[in-house]
This record gives structure tokens, C-alpha cells and sequence, in this order.
């Protein structure tokens, strides 16, 4: 496949389940589209698609526990970033993906049953050339403990670490260059991770009300619950990656930058697109081929001090 190009579905893609917080039964479709659609959601209800969003950052409603898409009419849709990642890391540029409830399906808490039903539908060429979205200079936000960063780079690279103070997490690091075959086998069956002392309090607050041990890692005060173990032996951070390349989707365009994020979340990834897009200076629209990268795997010219953008809390 030609990275010139942008792209498609070649028909559409369908999944079912549970969303994680809203425990509503979801189905989700995904249809082709045509050159300079992009992503669009589709909120359907009782057959018809009420009300669409475009995923942009100027979309988003909310960012607590998950990434929300709305409108002037209030939130659209909510739990995007498995879907979007999955897009985004097969490459798919164009698609109308209709939901009939107000969450996308979690599935089993990661984007693998996304990329199954995305390979089964099949990727195609559209003649239109594709664009990208090239950071020209770093750009951070530092939020508490917390600092995100864009800065230069040919192609996409995400540089991620957590740290939990918890023996079965602690800090962990991970660093990718993100293409369609590392995305299948580094991130897209990481899945999502919860605390079994944060339960009463994410129910009070009407959270968590579809997870289970079927779609979320669950840790308990010295072990996890989930009897089948861990997919990979970082799958935390693999996690946090997989929600990055989701949120970072949002720019509208694929990415060519590295994105080093320390003790992030959603609302991190948002904030920092923001900063990147209230500085006209820092990134431009190119058009064609991917560059192909020119120094060795992970190597990185040195990149000058970013230039922070206002505290979020």
C-alpha cells in the first residue's frame, strides 16, 4: 500500500459489546468514506444518524477516564481513543463510524477486536494524496507531575511512561515508532487497567459500570485478578500508549513527530495538541510521501528546549 495515498475502508466493519462505563449495549459500524472525509462519528437512533462529530480536537467534550466527542448540543459520543488508535494505526484516513448508544463498545479493553473486524473489511487506496501534520518545533505542557511533548521527527514515534505506586506497576517506560505492523504487534491488544480501590468511588461517580474481568487488567492490593495473566509483561504502559496514538488521531491528520509523554492520561494529550495548534509556528501541512526515516531505529537528533504552554491541572 502506497503511504502517498489516503485511504479507506474497502466495505464496512462491525463490533458489538459493552460500553465500559456506561454498561450500555453498543453496536458499532464502520464505513468507507471518500478522499477528505476523515473520521466522522455517527450517533445513530432509531435508525437514523442524528447527530455526526467530526473527530478534531475542536470536538472534544470531556477528557475524565475517556476521550468525549460533542457538539454544541452537548457530548456525542464517548470512549473513542481504542477505536481511533486502531484507525489511525492501520493507517485509515477516511471513515464514517456509527454507533447506536452514547459509547463505543470496549470489547475486550483494547483495540484488537477493532484492527480483527478492520482487517476482515479490508483497506484500500483512494486516488487523493494523503496529508500529514509535521511538528516543526517542540511544543510541551507540564500539568503537576505530569509533561507532555511534540517535537520533530520523520515519521511517528511515541516515547510513554507511567509510573504507579503499586508493586505490580512502579514506573515503566516505552518507546515505538509507530507503523501498522508494530501497532498489531506492540500495542493494539494492550488493554485497559483499573484498581480494585478505586471501584466504589468510579461507580458513585458513574463510571466503570461495564468493566469487568473480560475487559479490563483489574489490580488488586498485591495481585491481579485476572486469571489469564498479563498479554505482554508492560502491558500498562503499552496501554497508555494505545489511548495516546488514539487522542493524538484527534489532530485530524497522521502525525509526523515523537510524542514523549511522563504520567499521562487523555486530558494530557488533549492539552498538549491544543498548545500545539495555539502555535501556528510549530507545526505545518505536507502533502505525499511519508519521509523515510534516516538515522538508526529510536535515534534522535538533539531537539531544542520545548516551549511550554500554560500549566492545566
Amino acid at each position: 500500500m502506497k503511504f502517498g495515498k489516503q485511504t479507506t475502508l474497502r466495505r464496512r466493519a462491525e463490533v458489538e459489546g459493552l460500553g465500559v462505563h456506561s454498561g450500555l449495549p453498543a453496536k458499532l459500524t464502520i464505513h468507507p468514506a471518500d478522499a477528505d472525509t476523515g473520521i466522522v462519528f455517527c450517533r445513530n437512533v432509531s435508525g437514523e444518524c442524528e447527530r455526526e462529530v467530526r473527530a478534531t480536537r475542536q470536538s472534544v467534550a470531556a477528557t475524565e477516564l475517556a476521550t468525549v466527542l460533542g457538539d454544541s448540543r452537548g457530548p456525542v459520543v464517548s470512549t473513542i481513543e481504542h477505536v481511533m488508535a486502531a484507525l489511525r494505526g492501520l493507517s485509515v484516513d477516511n471513515a464514517l463510524v456509527e454507533v447506536d448508544a452514547p459509547e463505543i463498545p470496549i470489547l475486550d479493553g483494547s483495540a484488537a477486536q477493532f484492527v480483527t473486524a478492520i482487517d476482515a473489511a479490508g483497506v484500500v487506496n483512494l486516488s487523493a494524496p494523503r496529508r500529514y501534520l509535521r511538528i516543526l518545533k517542540p511544543v510541551g505542557v507540564k500539568a503537576g507531575e505530569a509533561y507532555g511533548e511534540l517535537r520533530p521527527y520523520d515519521g511517528l514515534r511515541l516515547e510513554i511512561e507511567i509510573n504507579f505506586a503499586h508493586p505490580l506497576i512502579g514506573i515503566q517506560a516505552l518507546a515505538i515508532d509507530i507503523d501498522p505492523t508494530s501497532f498489531r504487534r506492540d500495542l493494539a491488544r494492550a488493554r485497559t487497567f483499573g484498581f480494585t480501590s478505586d471501584v466504589e468511588r468510579l461507580w458513585a461517580a458513574g463510571y466503570a459500570r461495564g468493566a469487568s474481568l473480560e475487559n479490563t487488567i483489574v489490580v488488586g492490593e498485591d495481585r491481579l485478578l485476572n486469571p489469564e495473566g498479563l498479554r505482554y509483561p508492560d502491558e500498562f504502559v503499552r496501554h497508555k500508549a494505545l489511548d495516546a496514538l488514539g487522542d493524538l488521531s484527534l489532530a485530524g491528520a497522521p502525525i509526523l513527530g515523537a510524542y514523549k509523554s511522563t504520567r499521562g492520561g487523555h486530558r494530557l494529550n488533549y492539552a498538549v495538541l491544543s498548545a500545539l495548534f495555539a502555535d501556528s509556528s510549530a507545526w505545518t501541512m505536507v502533502e505525499g510521501q511519508e519521509p523515510r526515516r534516516v538515522r538508526g531505529h529510536g535515534e534522535l537528533a538533539h531537539a531544542p528546549r520545548a516551549a511550554f504552554a500554560p500549566d492545566v491541572s
